[in-house]
């Protein structure tokens, strides 16, 4: 029999698995403010603001000093590169704003997706090399959780078995590399909303998708009880001609998640995957007042889900700062709520929280 060889420490195990926790203790999720600058430029162009750093520090700056509450709602916050080192009007670095507040500071770490060759355009992800030396380096600014996205989609041929094996493989080296480094791995392998599929085609792929990746973190030795699951909910398509109900949506993704996902996982993030806000809210209550079993906690990573009404009270003028970061709080407030299944919708959302968020092969 060969020897068996630790990977990580004792001491190592115990500070991720803390740090995790802490991040989906009960009610809390995260913000997912990892916008790349074109991304976030094209956010700011659809509220005709340029795409300047200064705009983009702004934006930032109203997130993270909304209120000395903001830790009851957001337990983590994914930042990108350049938003690491931004400061705010006060000149003090962003990442101690958060940690002042008791939220955790995350990084975005992948370097986007490449094709995959004889594939019906799937792809992976790049960016392992020089992992290591970022994730150190990170860790020292003050860096304890990353996030690495995979992506995949429907059609009458995908996920193919490599696309799916490929990302599975590349996501498990990701986990290793960052806990090797003390910081938790978000894993999130995307299958995007785009098509006509129903509810029951994605549970299948969800299904399969989700049952690889945890074989390859198994396979690489990553320590489960120091990572978290970024997924996408169980959703038809956005071409497919039914809708489904909160409920229905909830059945199945817990149904995939019971399937494929070990207790050992401390919690499951959801992305938001171009739902409205609204939706995306109604979507993960019922997930926490569904009667199913749930081992892990069932909470929310949302970028567009909790900016999009912020973005649109602000309008890049300084006179809408507060409303812009009265309106983030009420969509914090709301997730928080739904992540422990005491969401009670008013009736009354505003426009913006009602409107689509949904872009076709959505890139970061």
């Amino acid at each position: 029999m060969s020897p068996q060889h630790q990977a990580l420490t004792t001491d190592q195990k115990k500070e991720l698995s803390e740090i995790a926790h802490r991040i989906v203790d009960d009610g809390k999720g995260i913000l997912a403010a990892d916008e790349s600058v074109g991304t976030m430029g094209s956010r700011l162009k659809r509220i005709n603001v340029e795409n300047t750093e200064e705009n983009r520090r702004a934006f930032r700056d109203l997130l993270f000093t909304s209120d000395p509450a903001l830790n009851k709602y957001i337990g983590g916050v994914i930042l990108f590169h350049e938003t690491l080192y931004q400061k705010s009007r006060d000149g003090i670095l962003f990442p101690k704003i958060l940690k002042d507040l008791g939220v955790v500071v995350g990084i975005k770490v992948d370097k986007g997706t490449a094709l995959l060759a004889g594939t019906d355009g799937e792809t992976t992800t790049q960016g392992l090399d020089g992992l290591a030396e970022r994730c150190a380096q990170y860790k020292k600014d003050g860096v304890d959780f990353a996030k690495w996205r995979c992506v995949l989609k429907i059609s009458d041929s995908a996920p193919s078995s490599l696309g799916i094996y490929e990302n599975a493989n590349v996501l498990a080296r990701y986990a290793s590399i960052c806990q090797q480094n003390g910081l938790v791995p978000i894993v999130e392998p995307e299958i995007l909303s785009d098509g006509s599929h129903d509810l029951q085609r994605c549970q299948y792929e969800t299904e399969k998708v989700l049952s690889a990746v945890y074989a390859a973190l198994i396979h690489h030795h990553v320590y489960l009880e120091g990572t978290l699951l970024k997924p996408n909910m169980v959703t038809g398509g956005q071409s497919c001609s039914e809708k489904f109900t909160p409920e229905q949506v909830a059945m199945a993704t817990l149904t995939a998640l019971r399937r494929t996902v070990p207790a050992a996982v401390p919690g499951i993030c959801f992305l938001s995957g171009g739902q409205s806000e609204e939706e995306a809210s109604l979507n993960l209550n019922a997930m926490n007042r569904c009667t199913l079993a749930r081992p892990w906690r069932v909470s929310f990573s949302y970028g567009r889900a909790l900016q999009a009404s912020a973005l649109s009270a602000w309008l890049g003028k300084p006179e809408n700062e507060k409303a812009a970061q009265e309106a983030f709080l009420k969509r914090a407030q709301i997730n928080s709520q739904a992540s422990v299944g005491q969401y009670i919708p008013s009736g009354s959302s505003a426009s913006a929280s009602s409107q689509s968020l949904f872009q076709p092969s959505y890139s970061y």
